[in-house]
């Protein structure tokens, strides 16, 4: 029995092996044990194991790399037309055994230790940025049953949440005024908890030459760049930066039947954290684009006077994604285009 390829379906506890030979022909369908699984993989010479890209995918990874294995990781949208049939552990681990021989198969690099940490970072600070939002609106909402309005805006909500806990709250009942002021203590306290994140992030820019180089191009801050230094490993496996963009759904859809082509919508299918991070920067970026239009790229005002702001905004997400493609796989920091001279 030679085993050359092994699917492993991944689970918290129980996981699945499907194994073949060189043949083609299954040679192993086992169930494991989660402190089985190292025991397993270490009893048998160096083989090819395929798994589905998932949070615990890549630690795996790195440990099957350590016990000699190659190991490659497939988004699962890509294994899915290869189960055959039902919903089955077992069918799952026999179709990422067939997807990973694939010689068209598109792979995802295994992170390391080290970006998986920084990406932790991003999706607290994500976390408590949503759960911060809804206490803001809980309380906007108490408030305006008493017929207070409170200013929209993040500071006006911080600045309202101080006054509460201080005491100066609005007249309001006592029992309402004292929901109100644990809300507005766990906003606080929320405050605080992001003010040291994003002093980790900050720390962990400094410490990135590729962050701090992506941070050069307009509307990619500290956020945005390091997210785009920790999300993005080997960009050099894109053979372009349209090819990049597509992987964060920000190209059009393409609908081509006899010939004709015809472009739609953008995709909105990859990573939706780094889409939505480049889109809220170029909305930034719009803002300041009315009120400095010197400030900013001279394509981008005349943009705006011909198209949709939304529609601008994508396009410049799209075109942001490009420019980070290129700095990330050539090296270098964004350069202003020049403006074009007049006839």
């Amino acid at each position: 029995m030679e085993i050359t390829t092994i699917g492993l379906d991944l689970a918290k506890s129980i996981f699945q092996v499907h194994a073949v030979d060189a043949a083609g022909e299954p040679v192993v369908r086992k169930t494991l044990r989660r402190a089985q699984v190292l025991p397993f993989f270490a009893k048998l010479p160096p083989c090819l194991v395929g798994m589905e890209a998932c949070g615990t995918s890549h630690h795996w990874a790195r440990e099957l790399t350590k016990a000699g294995h190659q190991v490659r990781l497939m988004p699962p949208a890509y294994v899915k037309p290869y189960v055959k049939r039902g919903k089955t552990d077992a069918a799952d681990a026999e179709a990422i055994c067939e997807a990973v021989q694939r010689p068209s198969m598109r792979f995802v690099p295994v992170k390391s230790g080290e970006q998986q940490a920084a990406l932790a970072l991003h999706r607290t600070r994500d976390l408590l940025v949503k759960q911060r939002t809804q206490l803001v609106n809980m309380v906007r909402g108490l408030l305006a049953e008493f017929g207070i309005e409170m200013a929209r805006g993040l500071h006006h909500a911080l600045d309202l949440a101080r006054r509460l806990v201080a005491g100066e709250a609005p007249e309001v009942p006592a029992l309402a005024q004292r929901v109100v002021t644990g809300l507005a203590d766990q906003i606080a306290a929320l405050q605080v908890q992001l003010a040291k994140l994003e002093k980790e992030l900050l720390a962990w820019h400094r410490s990135s030459d590729l962050s701090q180089r992506l941070a050069t191009i307009p509307g990619v801050g500290v956020i945005s760049a390091t997210a785009l230094a920790a999300s993005v490993i080997e960009p050099e496996r894109f053979r372009s930066g349209r090819q990049f963009a597509a992987s964060l759904g920000l190209t059009p859809l393409q609908n081509c039947s006899g010939g004709k082509e015809r472009l739609g919508r953008i995709s909105r299918m990859g990573d939706r954290y780094l889409r939505r991070l480049l889109v809220v920067g170029m909305t930034s970026l719009i803002r300041r684009a009315r009120a400095k239009p010197e400030s900013v790229d001279p394509r981008l005002p005349a943009l705006l006077q011909r198209k949709p702001t939304r529609l601008v905004t994508v396009a410049a997400a799209n075109r942001t994604a490009r420019v980070a493609w290129a700095i990330m796989t050539r090296g270098g920091t964004y350069r202003s285009p020049t403006a074009t001279p007049a006839a």
